[in-house]
């Protein structure tokens, strides 16, 4: 039998999705509720799960692939073929038993350049679980980025070497897989009562990976989430849903106020929580910036008049022609290069007694995740369209926020824009992303009044910040700069006449 797998509902005034990635390939077995795909909408990650046992037949939304509501995604061929992959083997069932199960180690993957460990951050499986190829185990975080783990053979999870919140090196060994025989049906017979529990009680479905990530960051069990899934399984919105919610009253409050209040003490309301290795990195390395670099911090505001104007009128035109919307950063990116030919010390860096000038704009976007901040790469930024940009910086903001940047995406930056204005900020003085010797702080853009040829007018300002490094940019450098990214977004003709 055949079953249709079709986009979900995506939610609220949302029509349309993009095929972000598929964990399965045609041929592949996979389980009920195993995860297959994720999408992506403008405003959630939405997964989608198996709605039965079988195989994957085919796959008609490849990956990157923008997709409507109920919108056919794939194929899958219902049956026990999930389980028992070799059923078309019937004929030589003597086969079967003969067939000797082979052990296929699980070692932590290369993590990038420079960086030799990692932290366990979760398992997704326990020692007895059967896993698919390719299915994921277990997440590792870096200084920098995390790292999904998938199975690299079909099996049973046998043992776990490297439990949550180890150190592991690059190329260490993370756990043993039993493949072959054991692959099939749980060789580890030691387990057969637990197979019914997934049955009897819909509870005890796999939540998704997402889920489970969200749910160690947010510091809930999975008691406190209620899961919209099938049968129950939690998704990473059922999480973010769960998170939102403030935290309900101690039942037996009403009964343990006495008329004199004895004060709690200060330790038993406190909670202390280990910091990620993402949020170590940060913590150390903007203090470095603040204890290496002679940082300093210059001002102005920009009418964003003009620019308003430009994407108000050709919006509708730039996304019909290039699929992505016109929005503020590429101005602001095209801006700083523009003003970094100019200036370039702000495009340089400090090595030893050497200073290196950058002929290239490699730009970083600071993007805010649920996990920390994270600067990936616009490289060659000099070089692009604004409708390049914009896809670009799309493109990295998604992977960021769903935890999956490369080392590579985050790595060369030579000079970096930061929006503190999508979280309300009105103004403040932006860190040097080190080695970097530049960083333009944006903020919120604000109708104020404004002195005009003689009159008061109301415009929509945005203060600028620009932190420069002391030691290689002088002051009137750092002024100069800003204020041909002020002309540029205030006359953006300056930008195609290079003036």
């Amino acid at each position: 039998m055949t079953i249709e797998i079709r986009v979900p509902t995506l939610g609220e005034s949302v029509t349309e999705a993009t095929v972000a990635t598929w964990f399965k390939k045609p041929g592949d077995a996979v389980a009920v509720d195993e995860m297959l795909c994720e999408l992506e909408t403008d405003k959630v990650t939405v997964e989608v799960p198996s709605p039965a046992a079988g195989v994957m037949a085919e796959i008609v939304a490849p990956e990157g692939a923008t997709v409507g509501v109920d919108a056919l995604l794939a194929t899958l061929t219902e049956g026990e073929g999930a389980k028992p992959a070799p059923a078309a083997a019937a004929p030589a069932p003597a086969a079967t038993p003969a067939e000797p199960a082979s052990t296929v180690d699980v070692m932590v993957p290369t993590l990038g350049e420079s960086v030799t460990e990692a932290t366990v951050a979760t398992w997704f499986k326990q020692v007895g679980d059967t896993v698919a190829q390719d299915e994921m185990l277990c997440e590792l975080e870096t200084d920098k980025v995390s790292v999904e783990v998938p199975a690299p053979a079909a099996g049973t999870l046998t043992e776990i070497l490297a439990p949550d919140g180890a150190t592991v090196q690059a190329g260490g060994k993370l756990a043993v897989i039993a493949s072959g025989a054991g692959a099939t049906a749980p060789a580890s017979a030691p387990a057969p009562a637990a197979a019914p529990a997934p049955t009897t009680t819909g509870k005890d479905v796999e939540n998704a990976p997402s889920a489970n990530k969200l749910m160690a960051e947010k510091g809930l069990t999975p008691d406190q989430v209620t899961g919209t899934g099938k049968d129950g399984r939690i998704m990473k919105e059922d999480v973010l849903n769960a998170a939102a919610k403030p935290a309900p009253a101690p039942a037996a409050a009403p009964a343990a106020t006495p008329r004199a209040p004895v004060p709690a003490d200060d330790a038993s309301r406190e909670e202390r929580v280990k910091m990620t290795r993402l949020r170590q990195t940060i913590a150390r390395r903007l203090k470095e910036s603040q204890n290496t670099a002679a940082m300093l911090t210059t001002y102005n505001e920009v009418d964003m008049g003009a620019v308003m104007d430009i994407r108000k009128e050709y919006k509708e035109l730039f996304q019909k022609k290039h699929g992505v919307k016109l929005g503020f950063m590429s101005f602001f990116t095209k801006a700083c290069v523009h003003a970094l030919k100019e200036v370039p010390d702000v495009n340089a860096e400090i090595d030893g007694t050497d200073v290196v000038y950058k002929n290239y704009v490699h730009m970083g976007v600071a993007v805010g995740t649920p996990t920390g901040l994270v600067v990936p790469v616009v490289r060659n930024a000099d070089q692009m369209s604004f409708a390049e940009i914009e896809k670009k910086i799309a493109e990295l903001g998604q992977k960021a926020v769903a935890g999956k940047l490369s080392m590579a995406e985050m790595q060369g930056g030579s000079f970096t824009i930061s929006n503190g204005g999508v979280y309300g900020s009105l103004m403040s003085s932006p860190i040097l992303n080190p080695p970097q010797s530049g960083i333009l702080g944006m903020h919120k853009i604000q109708d104020r009044p404004m002195a005009i040829n003689g009159e008061v007018v109301i415009r929509p300002m945005m203060y600028l910040a620009l932190s420069y490094d002391h030691r290689v940019v002088d002051g009137k450098g750092a002024v100069t700069f800003l204020v041909r990214v002020k002309e540029a977004l205030e006359d953006p003709r300056r930008l195609l006449m290079d003036l």
